[in-house]
């Protein structure tokens, strides 16, 4: 089974926003960013699972190769601000600028990875 399959492109779209969901989700649990910090920094976590998320959101839209990840992009600034929002809710969370530029960075050197090496990726996944 191939996840970069054509056939599998909307769950790649749709599981981004899942996987946002979850870091938001388990994010606002007391101690839970404490526990996994043990496993590995911030920095690793936030430009990790954002790049995942720009990989997704780029391989899963419609759009041609360039507004794909432009549209990936743009919507990972979004998500990123909007985390670090959600985390100055809470007492024991805080929200960071500094996170948010891991964020946007990680993102940027995807959409660059993917959009300058599409032989990473199967033609299918990058061609409509």
């Amino acid at each position: 089974m191939n996840p970069f399959a054509p056939r599998y492109r909307s769950h790649r779209f749709y599981g981004a926003f899942l996987l946002y969901f979850l870091i938001l989700v388990l994010g606002s649990v007391p101690h839970a960013r404490a526990e996994i910090g043990n496993i590995a920094s911030g920095i690793v976590l936030h430009a990790g699972a954002y790049s995942l998320i720009t990989t997704l959101l780029a391989t899963g839209s419609r759009k041609n190769q360039w507004a794909r990840l432009l549209q990936a992009f743009t919507i990972v600034l979004i998500m990123g601000a909007a985390d670090e929002y959600v985390q100055s809710f809470f007492a024991y969370r805080h929200a960071a600028v500094f996170d948010w530029l891991v964020d946007c960075g990680a993102s940027l050197i995807t959409v660059f990875v993917i959009g300058y090496w599409p032989k990473l990726f199967d033609k299918n996944v990058l061609d409509m």
